[in-house]
């Protein structure tokens, strides 16, 4: 692929203040998307998904996290080392994150347009004149863009007055009213039904397509990265355990994680009842020493528990952090 990078994550540490010590969630990420490119994250539910893509934005809780070790490049700049004000231009201008719950994303207090127009009135198209009446006509043609019906009266609601779907898709909006070279979706069909998911999904790769954005997707489903992305990611426990391209990726799983992740899918068609990966994610207060999934590995070996595995190349642009393939 010739496109230049746009975001690359090495070797994140990232670690939470709890009582007891400190949860040690992220143990050396190492993470890569190119303009315009769809990249998916996927893996269980409290692995490190969201931790990392906050930690790219820089709204970890305030006073609760510590980043021992990592860099986080963001068109050749280290985000760590940005300045307020930089950090500032970066979340108002260059990446937008749809976050998983509307609830906590939105303001109680503004209307819907109010919310939508500050992330115009902020965004690069401002300093191009864009006036009162202008930021109306934009934030409204962001709402229609999400297949929300009566955008107009969506436009004065208050978050309150609307379900949890439409306001799922009102995120959705905010991110798409401004161009961004980034955009981040956590789960951006958590609260939609089937048919509003997939016109959600085919507008983002319109996005792609026609503004040449970057998206990663985080998801639960293999079946949606399939669909959506470039790339895949698989995250366990803070750590990248495999990554490559979704035809390789099914085709070829090579991680012992990866491959019950995918016999883990539902078999709607008959086949017995899905296996499903025994056991649960480590806590992370007190870690393993090496491959964070051995606990739950049926090829376990003593040399797992030595020292986490690193990603390498088994093949073009198929990489894999386990010991099994170095046997």
């Amino acid at each position: 692929m010739d496109n230049k990078i746009l975001l690359e994550i090495k070797n994140l540490h990232v670690w939470y203040k709890v009582y007891g010590g400190y949860s040690k969630v992220l143990q050396g990420v190492n993470f890569l998307v190119r303009e315009g490119e769809r990249v998916g994250l996927v893996g269980e539910a409290g692995c490190g998904k969201t931790t990392t893509m906050k930690s790219i934005l820089q709204i970890l809780p305030p006073g609760d996290f510590h980043i021992p070790r990592g860099q986080i490049f963001y068109k050749g700049q280290d985000v760590l080392k940005m300045s307020f004000k930089e950090i500032q231009r970066l979340r108002s201008r260059e990446i937008a994150m749809i976050f998983q719950d509307p609830t906590t994303a939105l303001n109680p207090v503004f209307t819907i347009g109010n919310q939508i127009g500050d992330v115009i009135k902020y965004s690069t198209a401002f300093e191009e004149n864009v006036y009162k009446e202008k930021i109306k006509i934009q934030s409204i043609k962001a709402i229609k863009e999400v297949y929300l019906p009566d955008p107009e009266r969506i436009h004065i609601n208050y978050p309150f007055q609307l379900s949890g779907g439409m306001r799922q898709r009102v995120c959705i909006a905010m991110a798409i009213s401004s161009p961004r070279n980034l955009i981040i979706a956590d789960e951006p069909g958590t609260s939609l039904d089937v048919t509003i998911q997939d016109q959600i999904h085919r507008l983002l790769n319109k996005i792609v397509e026609k503004r040449n954005t970057a998206i990663i997707l985080i998801t639960h489903s293999l079946g949606v990265a399939k669909e959506m992305a470039d790339r895949i990611y698989v995250m366990y426990a803070g750590t990248i355990v495999e990554t490559a391209t979704p035809e390789v990726l099914f085709k070829n799983p090579v991680h012992p994680y990866t491959k019950g992740l995918l016999a883990s899918v539902p078999k709607i068609s008959g086949g017995g009842i899905a296996k499903g990966i025994p056991g649960k994610i480590p806590d992370y207060l007190n870690p393993p020493s090496g491959c964070r999934f051995q606990l739950r590995c049926e090829q376990e070996s003593p040399i797992c528990s030595e020292k986490p595995p690193q990603l390498f190349e088994i093949e073009k642009n198929h990489l894999v952090a386990c010991y099994l393939t170095k046997r």
